[in-house]
């Protein structure tokens, strides 16, 4: 998924530097993209949230009742949040920015229909 969206968006942010293009049609394009992405960012989010909340739990009992297998527990939920953490982080980011590349492209389109109609 990360390497899709980071792809996406520069796909967009060269069109954006284009002047002459169909910018309803890549608008209704680029929202349809935009709910994909923060769908995935939304399941990314609860799945991050909870492995943070499970790892808080077991860090927790570690303290209060330490044993081995609480201890490795902890390491390996340590181990998949951060991957999550950055995933989410990039997903989040990335999705920030194609709100900008909507604004810009509204600005575009709107441009572009004021010199059409001739004012």
């Amino acid at each position: 998924m990360e390497k899709r969206i980071l792809t996406y968006r520069k796909q967009i942010d060269k069109l954006l530097q284009q002047n002459d293009l169909d910018w309803e049609s890549i608008i209704k394009e680029h929202l349809i993209q935009v709910s994909f992405f923060q769908h995935e960012r939304l399941i990314h989010l609860i799945v991050t949230v909870t492995f943070a909340l499970l790892e808080t739990i077991v860090v927790g009992l570690c303290v209060t009742a330490f044993s081995l297998g609480l201890g490795l527990l902890a390491i390996m939920l340590l181990v998949l949040l951060v991957p999550y953490i950055r995933h989410y982080y990039i997903l989040e980011n990335e999705v920030q920015k194609m709100y900008g590349q909507y604004d810009q492209m509204v600005a575009k389109s709107r441009k572009s229909s004021d010199s059409c109609s001739g004012f």
